[in-house]
């Protein structure tokens, strides 16, 4: 059983009856007054080999209530006995689950063994720390990836989130930071794919597998096919898993999330079917509270840290959605995908004037970090106001000063590509993971004009500026030999 208490030993409770149900909601009905508290867990007791794990979200009168399913309901009767489990849900927690995949409630999905009997459970609904206890951080953490470590830079024990709509390379992204916090990251992994596809889930899972990082990894999945109450409770066990080894054993924690949108969308489809009114734009009433409710247990304490890395989907590119502008309001590092890039073959396609972050403080990166990434957006903001007149009259027709800056602005533009290590079998290119050193002194040496008179194409899809001075020089014998 996957709840904490089994309701055959507490034979006191009374029995309840399935009274209706409606896809994902099903109302139970007691013979006499009684009520589970809300968040209470249920188990239908059903002629299916799993158990059908309910939970309670309102109560209609004295004996009925209404609870989601975490399972498919398909095949449920009405009659079938539903048991009491005399508290919330609880998943198994611990050393016993790294290196597994589990589903919502804890259940292996990996067709491993089960679990040892002595694995610990805890409860999916909890409280963050007291505010006294939780910690800040201003040691950056380093990816790797140019156009991040310059213009977003991420916190150790903070949230950051990859904005961007359909294709645009967001869970391309999420994977090339789990591959590159895997090499430099001695703590836990903890990842959560919530509504996501389960082609996704498997490649991760296959790649966690062959490069030897799944010991130190729990995997927990509520994928698009799953009732949405399976989707939208995926985060909270993910959560609960990575607060039980920050704090019963003190480690790092790196929590990745992939998708949050489809954990506020799953809660806008339980709202609907459990007959609340719907609130801006068809979302849930409770929006706020539900992604406040998972954004702020993800804290540091004194010794360990949570570390928060998610992608979010936006519906239509339209970044005031309600959902959008609520998650964003809680991160420290805002990473904005832009069609438009994608569009020109500029990947990773981050906007670097939109993203965004609290660490880029010449007090936490230093002065000469933060006058380079100043420069540098100076320099894209400017191309960027002059784009209009050079596509109705020309580059010629611009002062010598701007022209200037539209020559390094286009060079920066393609120095912040980069190659990834999950896309080489895709493009033939070999990943490149650049230090923030060789990312700032290339910038610093664009600004200065050392690369004015290089082919802009020797700086597109490199690593550092060595190598695309080793790209223009292979170019320049090539030419010359022809």
């Amino acid at each position: 059983m996957h709840a904490p208490i089994d309701p055959k030993d507490t034979p006191i409770q009374p029995v309840g009856h399935v009274h209706a149900v409606r896809g994902a909601v099903v109302d139970v009905v007691f013979d006499v007054a009684f009520m589970p508290p809300i968040n209470a867990a249920l188990i239908v007791d059903w002629d299916r080999p799993t158990p059908l794990i309910l939970e309670v979200h309102s109560h209609l009168n004295l004996t009925t209530l209404r609870a989601v399913a975490f399972q498919s309901t398909a095949g449920l009767a009405r009659g079938v006995e539903v048991h009491p489990s005399g508290g919330p849900i609880a998943v198994p927690v611990g050393v016993a689950v790294l290196g597994r995949l589990l589903d919502v409630v804890g259940a292996p999905q990996d067709d491993g063994p089960p679990l040892p009997d002595d694995t610990p459970h805890k409860s999916i609904h909890a409280q963050p720390p007291v505010l006294n206890a939780q910690t800040r951080t201003t040691d950056v953490f380093e990816t790797g990836i140019k156009v991040i470590d310059l213009l977003t830079p991420m916190a150790q024990g903070g949230k950051a989130a990859m904005f961007g709509g359909a294709g645009v390379g967001k869970t391309v992204l999420v994977m090339e930071l789990i591959r590159a916090m895997v090499e430099k990251y001695e703590g836990i992994s903890v990842f959560a794919g919530v509504g996501e596809r389960s082609r996704e889930g498997h490649e991760l899972l296959t790649e966690m597998r062959s490069s030897g990082v799944l010991e130190r990894t729990v995997l927990v999945y509520g994928q698009m096919n799953e009732p949405p109450g399976a989707r939208w409770r995926a985060p909270l066990t993910a959560l609960t898993i990575s607060e039980y080894f920050r704090d019963q054993k003190h480690q790092n924690v790196l929590l990745l999330m992939d998708n949050v949108f489809r954990f506020v969308q799953a809660g806008a489809e339980v709202s609907s079917l459990l007959g609340r009114l719907p609130s801006r734009v068809g979302y849930q009433p409770t929006l706020a509270t539900e992604v406040a409710g998972l954004q702020e247990r993800i804290a540091s304490i004194s010794g360990s840290a949570v570390t928060a890395i998610q992608a979010v989907y936006v519906p239509a590119d339209d970044f005031t959605d309600p959902a959008v502008t609520t998650i964003s309001s809680h991160m420290d590092c805002v990473i904005v995908l832009s069609r438009a890039q994608a569009a020109e073959g500029f990947y990773p396609a981050i906007d670097p004037l939109a993203s965004s972050s609290m660490l880029l403080d010449p007090l936490v990166v230093g002065d000469a970090h933060y006058e380079i990434a100043q420069s540098v957006r100076q320099a894209l903001a400017r191309f960027r106001e002059l784009t209009d007149i050079i596509s109705l009259l020309g580059v010629e027709e611009l002062g010598t000063a701007d022209r200037l800056v539209v020559k390094r602005a286009r060079r920066l533009q393609r120095f912040l590509t980069q190659p990834f290590s999950v896309t080489e079998a895709f493009t033939g290119i070999a990943g490149a993971s650049v230090s923030l050193a060789d990312t700032l002194s290339g910038c610093r040496a664009i600004l200065d004009g050392a690369a004015d008179d290089w082919s802009e194409s020797s700086l597109y899809m490199i690593g550092t500026l060595k190598d695309a001075q080793a790209k223009e020089t292979a170019a320049n014998a090539k030419e010359a030999a022809a």
